[in-house]
């Protein structure tokens, strides 16, 4: 296809890029088709015209079935044409087409004559082309054909067969699969491209079977393969190898490391680059397998080729995020990359001297980045900010500096995700370094005088109402606060009273002078500013809330109601008013995931007027159908519904799943039944409970399902007696015993006598984390500090060999059931050690949160460091017991 042309003008900076392109429309493009039906055929007329319908076809442009044929037969009567370049340009129009089985066949003839023709260029573009639209029966066909291909002595003609092979894999294995001996000879050819594309054949044949794979490895890195690119490809087959075997334990050596190090000296720069990365990539890797790769790298940062330069620096990089010694060496050689006219180059030469500089070479970075942000995109600049930070708190003696340049990129130009990135970078510094809180504040507050993202805006001033009473001197912060009272728009406005409440809250000597803003504010155009202005007033100044305590859960406190489920209680209460008010206490709290909605036919609307019905939580649906039954409505308010557990195999003639519903002093049991069979009425079902190995429960009643017609879901229940707020545990047997009535399918009509029988359930367990719900909080620091240290429990554990960090991480969490926070429960790649934290409410309404720490040794041994804060010292303790006994 043509490339696109730069129209250029006399001055150089006015570059206007041009394409021949610009303005062809399909139908007049078909028009010009109409020249392939010519009988003196103009070659280079044709070629513009094919190069016209690719182009179109490329952007999108759709063809009808009538157009595509037209084009299609039209296109096929150019094979009478001998010009070369015409020819090639016809194999990819016939690609670009895919033709249908019927038109397959009349091209099949002449590409059939192109494949055993004298002009090796037929060959091999005759073979791509009916390798990609031919079906398996005509490929059976030409399958003698394509294996001689393969040994062709032209490389042309044997990378075509070898490629089209790799293609068919995917739809043709069998027939593919048969080529080994063929390919396994190409991969001796001294042609570089066909030697490549054979080992990649090869390896994909051989791909599912490990054994093979290794084998193939073995045998070809004794010195068998010349070509660059195919040595490429084996180098990171080894490391996959590698990486499947392991490390020898009794030598500690690692199988096929030493053809990885001898490649570091091969005269390709693209297979020393490949082995490098190779090496560094390997899991668990040591300094001393590390140094080669290294130097060789080292070498590359001083290339006069801006490519290898940038592949040097960006594997670097790479490493310095573990182990961020080794690359101490090259640090002088990336200084000097810093400079480099690829901004590229230059910004992973800073953030990797970021990662591995020590105290004393800050200064210096700082002022070499200075000079080249303004010239690089946002993207990058957002990586040198998260080094900035990472930095800041490796050397938190160096936050004044590195705070002071934070906020003067701050003030530059800069779209949204690089200034939240700045502002996320300045909120951590003034978290971890207390140090640094006054002067970043201050620096926020003066971002904010001159903040065109409402979004920013908003969060630093909830930052700022959390961390600003702390302050020696709070008083500064309430110009910056209400000056966006006056200027900003409503959202903004709605976040600065709430900032100014939080102030006059905690100073009381700020109240007064806080209270008068706050009246001003009552007369603001917007609702949402007066009602909150009026509801702090009251608030802070009248007897709704009598204890400063109140206060401040009030204005501080986290939201624990997951917001999904107080949307759902909202619409219910409007769907169905009532003169009383509305009562958060009774919104669950429980984390629930989204439920599966029904799929609808398209274009299908609900029936009737008005909005459809608001969505019932899953926690509504069982506080509803629990308290309709009059033996249980007495128990009280549902704590915790588990999610069911599954009693049986699926495929069997009965489906029966079970739902603990926990109460303070009760637990329930929903078996959900279903009959499967339509031949059968089950009359009089009910589960038989041993709780024989559950000593803390005793059964107070179990409710009968009457009838359980063919495929209509029904419940039965089993209610047991447990001691009051205690997390009673125990296991359960069930039997399932119900009278069988035989259906006639035909008439529906059930015999009078019936069978009693029985059906043996799957056992299940009540667990410690059935009496933890799943509750988030905003914020884990602010809730962790409130908490106070008075009820905190700290120890630590051995979890034993683990296949990873993060399976050990997934395995705590589910062992407690509480809601990961703050995104904890993700675990980087290749990471010694994690934090995760947990919050939830354990029975009896008491907050508990969780601050785990995880470290995994060589060996693979995870040791787990568990901190529990809670409002009662027994609920600490009692999270304590569940770990050691799980």
């Amino acid at each position: 296809m043509a490339q696109p042309l730069l129209k250029k003008d006399d001055d150089r900076d006015e570059e206007v890029e041009y394409s021949p392109f610009l303005g062809i429309e399909k139908g007049a493009v078909l028009q010009e088709a109409r020249v392939f039906n010519d009988p003196q055929l103009d070659p280079r007329r044709c070629s513009q015209v094919i190069t016209k319908l690719l182009y179109l076809i490329t952007q999108g442009e759709t063809f009808t079935k009538i157009e595509a044929t037209e084009v299609f037969f039209a296109v096929t009567k150019l094979f009478q044409s001998k010009d070369v370049g015409l020819r090639r340009m016809v194999y990819i129009m016939i690609k670009e087409l895919s033709p249908s089985a019927d038109e397959v066949i009349i091209v099949t003839s002449s590409l059939m004559k192109d494949m055993n023709s004298r002009t090796d260029m037929f060959r091999a573009n005759a073979i791509r082309v009916l390798c990609r639209i031919t079906d398996g029966t005509l490929l059976s066909q030409i399958e003698r054909y394509l294996k001689q291909a393969i040994v062709d002595k032209n490389p042309v003609v044997a990378s075509a067969a070898l490629v089209s092979g790799i293609h068919l894999l995917q739809t043709n294995p069998e027939i593919v699969k048969r080529w080994t001996n063929e390919v396994q000879e190409a991969i001796q050819s001294r042609a570089a491209l066909v030697q490549f594309h054979a080992l990649a054949l090869l390896h994909q044949i051989r791909q599912n079977d490990r054994l093979a794979v290794g084998k193939l490895v073995s045998s070809l890195t004794k010195g068998s393969v010349r070509s660059p690119l195919a040595q490429c490809l084996l180098v990171r087959y080894t490391s996959q190898v590698i990486r499947e075997s392991g490390v020898n334990t009794q030598t500690g050596d690692r199988p096929f490391y030493d053809y990885l190090e001898g490649c570091l000296r091969h005269k390709a720069e693209m297979v020393i680059l490949e082995a490098a990365r190779a090496i560094t990539e390997l899991s668990n890797v040591t300094t001393r397998e590390l140094t080669p790769a290294i130097t060789v790298l080292q070498l590359f940062l001083s290339s006069s080729k801006p490519v290898l330069r940038f592949a040097a620096v960006r594997t670097l990089n790479k490493v310095a995020m573990t182990h961020p010694m080794a690359v101490t060496n090259c640090n002088i050689d990336m200084e000097s990359l810093i400079s480099d006219q690829n901004r590229s180059i230059a910004t992973l030469a800073i953030t990797t001297l970021l990662k591995t500089g020590n105290e004393s070479s800050v200064d210096r970075l700082l002022k070499q980045i200075t000079n080249f942000m303004s010239d690089i995109a946002d993207e990058f600049k957002i990586v040198v900010v998260d080094a900035i930070r990472s930095l800041c708190l490796k050397f938190p003696l160096k936050y004044r500096s590195l705070m002071n340049f934070l906020s003067s990129i701050l003030r530059e130009e800069g779209g949204f995700e690089y200034k939240k990135a700045i502002v996320d970078s300045i909120v951590i510094l003034i978290r971890d370094i207390p140090d640094a809180k006054e002067s970043g504040l201050l620096h926020l507050c003066e971002f904010i005088e001159d903040c065109e993202f409402s979004y920013l805006s908003t969060q630093i001033l909830h930052f700022l109402g959390i961390e600003g009473p702390k302050t020696s001197d709070p008083s500064r912060y309430i110009r910056y606060i209400y000056n966006r009272v006056i200027l900003e728009n409503a959202t903004v406005r709605a976040s600065a009273v709430s900032t100014l409440a939080k102030f006059a809250a905690l100073v009381d000597s700020l109240k007064p002078r806080i209270f008068l803003l706050l009246r001003r504010c009552l007369y603001d155009n917007d609702d949402e500013v007066r009602d909150r202005a009026t509801l702090y007033l009251n608030t802070l100044a009248g007897d709704s809330f009598a204890e400063t305590d109140n206060i401040e859960e009030f204005l501080f406190g986290s939201f624990e109601v997951p917001l999904s489920n107080l949307e759902s209680s909202l619409k219910e209460y409007i769907q169905d008013p009532s003169e009383k008010p509305f009562d958060l206490g009774k919104v669950s709290k429980e984390v629930k995931s989204q439920p599966l909605v029904e799929k609808k036919a398209p274009g299908k609307k609900p029936a009737g007027l008005g909005a459809p019905p608001a969505p019932i939580s899953a926690a509504d649906t069982y506080e509803n159908l629990l308290s309709s039954i009059p033996e249980y409505a007495n128990f009280g308010r549902i704590f915790k519904s588990s999610a069911p557990v599954e009693l049986t195999e699926a495929e069997t003639e009965y489906s029966v799943n079970v739902v603990k519903h926990i109460f303070d002093s009760h637990v329930v049991f929903q078996y959900n039944c279903t009959n499967t069979i339509p031949e059968q009425l089950l009359e009089n079902v009910i589960v038989i409970v041993d709780a024989s190995e559950a000593e803390e429960f005793s059964e107070v009643g179990s409710k009968v399902l009457k009838s359980l017609p063919y495929d209509a879901p029904a419940q039965a229940f089993v209610a047991f007696e447990k001691p009051e707020g205690v997390p009673a545990v125990g296991k359960f047997s069930n039997l399932l015993k119900f009278t069988v009535k035989e259906v006639d399918p035909s008439t529906g009509e059930t015999e009078d006598d019936g069978i009693e029988d029985v059906y043996q359930l799957e056992d299940f367990e009540v667990v410690a984390s059935d009496y933890i719900l799943k509750v988030g909080v905003s914020n884990f620091k602010n809730a962790w500090e409130s908490m106070g240290p008075e009820a905190e429990r700290v120890d630590e554990y051995g979890l034993g060999p683990r296949e990873s960090l993060s399976e050990a991480v997934r395995a705590v969490i589910n062992l407690l059931g509480m809601q990961p926070c703050e995104g904890t429960e993700v675990v980087a790649s290749n990471s010694r050690s994690h934090t995760c934290l947990l919050s939830g409410v354990y029975i009896g309404n008491v907050k508990v949160l969780v601050r785990l720490s995880f470290g995994i040794d060589g060996a693979k041994d995870v040791a787990m460091k568990l901190a529990v804060r809670s409002e009662d010292i027994s609920v600490s303790d009692a999270i304590h017991d569940i770990v050691a006994s799980g």
